[in-house]
């Protein structure tokens, strides 16, 4: 059984993270179930380890925090959802790219709820969506915009870190960095594509979503 968290107000990140690191401990002991947490943070800007220097574009815009998952730069803040996904990857097989790879599933399998197609890139972490309504790029490839990023670690194969959506964050918060490393894409939300989704809404999908790709119970706390 994985035990289902929600926090109704803004967690900050460096509480997030060592909650994380403490449940994952408790996890390879046997101590703890797994568990999802979802939650918003305040805005910041976290840096993976493959963070280049100069995709931080805006320094002094919200605090930046190095952290040890994957990934580039991210942003989160207020109207997206952040998805700590703590799984025991020894009783999942092993496999790190098999598990990133349900992730996007589970992301994917989430966003068609809604009736929008979230899809993986070759080269470009995260989900993306066709944006047929925008012009091309100037070498005529179509226009693609990020809508969840996932970044993940894992101590003793017990995972943490995750994924994040984006419901209704202020996209022009992305601007202070270059999301993920991708330039020339944009990034989107549900509700700029026209969704009037809630994050109630969102927490439902995930928590269906997450049954029918992972085949697991959930545990209704």
């Amino acid at each position: 059984m994985i035990e289902w968290i929600i926090s109704d107000s803004p967690v900050a990140y460096e509480e997030a993270v060592a909650w994380m690191e403490a449940r994952a401990d408790a996890i390879a002991r046997g101590e703890a179930s797994e568990a999802i947490w979802l939650l918003e943070h305040p805005p910041l800007y976290t840096a993976g380890t493959s963070a280049r220097p100069e995709d931080l574009r805006d320094p002094d815009r919200f605090p930046v925090f190095e952290t040890r998952r994957g990934g580039q730069y991210t942003y989160h803040g207020p109207g997206q959802r952040v998805v700590y996904t703590m799984l025991d990857l020894n009783k999942r097989g092993r496999d790190v790219r098999a598990f990133v790879s349900q992730l996007e599933a589970w992301v994917i399998a989430t966003l068609a709820t809604f009736n929008v197609t979230g899809e993986v890139r070759a080269g470009r972490v995260g989900v993306w969506v066709a944006r047929p309504d925008k012009p091309s790029l100037p070498d005529g490839t179509p226009r693609e915009d990020k809508i969840a990023a996932i970044g993940v670690r894992l101590r003793k194969w017990i995972s943490f870190h995750g994924l994040s959506i984006n419901l209704e964050p202020d996209l022009t918060h992305f601007d202070g960095i270059v999301p993920c490393g991708i330039t020339g894409h944009g990034v989107t939300s549900l509700v700029d594509l026209g969704l009037p989704v809630t994050m109630d809404d969102l927490d439902l999908a995930l928590r269906a979503s997450f049954a029918a790709v992972f085949h697991d119970r959930a545990d209704p706390r």
